[in-house]
């Protein structure tokens, strides 16, 4: 992870938790994982992607968007022949997770285009470079997915005269609101630069140790005074860089890693339960447990 990326919009807090988790190499974690997501996983690009007009407004949403998840893995899209296809290009991911949120990513796109093409989904073919142990991992976790293993690249492909077909969801109007916020969000991400932007990516390598300003001044090679007041200048500060990080990754390790409460305070630095959700109740409006159960596959 670089600071590089954190400054251009596209920030990988899980990658801190997945470099400390080499369990996760097994074949069929990673898929066991994407299937755990829902469109309200995914925020309000979710919601933009469910109310698509049609396969092609998916398809430019999903790609040109992307940077609002933490996919790490980052999407293509080509036309190739009769086929368009949306290329899952996993070069900027480290070698030893790479084979995990390959997985999660092809687990996840292939539990939530059902839901959001409806008849259509029979027109959708994956493809995958995995073989061997992950791709029938792939395959007992997505049995009504269509995967060629073996292949060249991972992607998903949809017949190119299908581009116009129309969505069983399709809502035009609010497609284009949620878009409107989509392009502001990712605006919004892609303006952290300078100190800030610094200061994430130091924030991010430790997320155990996110309120250590003391830290990540002397690694700045700065003074906690000094830092504080180039931050300012850049209308933020360590704290709310800080909370805004603990929220993303407990939204995420609440939701997708299905850790417990205990365990996400734990990982957060929280001395106990009762102060994380205290300040979950802080960022969100509600309580960890009520987010979860409002946001996981079954109360979807």
């Amino acid at each position: 992870m670089t600071v590089n990326e954190v400054a251009h919009g596209r920030p990988r807090p899980q990658l801190a938790f997945a470099l400390n988790a080499r369990p996760r190499s097994q074949p069929g974690l990673g898929a066991e994982a994407g299937r755990r997501y829902t469109f309200g996983s995914l925020g309000v690009w979710g919601f933009a992607l469910l109310t698509s007009p049609t396969i092609r407004d998916l398809l430019r949403l999903g790609t040109h968007y992307a940077g609002l998840s933490f996919a790490f893995i980052r999407p293509v899209y080509e036309e190739h022949g009769r086929d368009a296809r949306v290329v899952f290009d996993d070069a900027e991911i480290p070698r030893d997770v790479r084979a995990f949120f390959v997985e999660r990513e092809l687990a996840k796109v292939a539990t939530l285009t059902p839901l959001v093409l409806g008849e259509h989904v029979r027109y959708a073919r994956f493809e995958t470079a995995f073989d061997g142990a992950r791709a029938a991992a792939l395959r007992a976790a997505l049995p009504g997915a269509a995967i060629d293993a073996g292949r060249e690249r991972h992607l998903l492909a949809i017949p190119r005269a299908r581009l116009d077909d129309r969505l069983p969801q399709a809502d035009p109007d609010a497609a284009r609101a949620l878009e409107q916020q989509c392009a502001e969000l990712l605006d919004r991400r892609r303006q952290l630069t300078g100190t800030a932007a610094r200061v994430r990516g130091r924030l991010l390598a430790r997320p155990r140790e996110l309120s250590d300003m003391d830290r990540v001044a002397a690694e700045l090679h700065v003074d906690q005074r000094t830092l504080r007041r180039q931050l300012a200048s850049e209308g933020t500060s360590f704290r709310a860089l800080a909370d805004d990080l603990r929220e993303t990754l407990a939204v995420e390790l609440l939701t997708t890693a299905g850790l417990t409460v205990d365990e996400v305070a734990t990982r957060l630095g929280y001395h106990d339960a009762a102060g994380f959700s205290r300040a979950f109740r802080r960022w969100t409006g509600i309580t960890p447990g009520s987010y979860r159960r409002q946001h996981t596959p079954t109360a979807a």
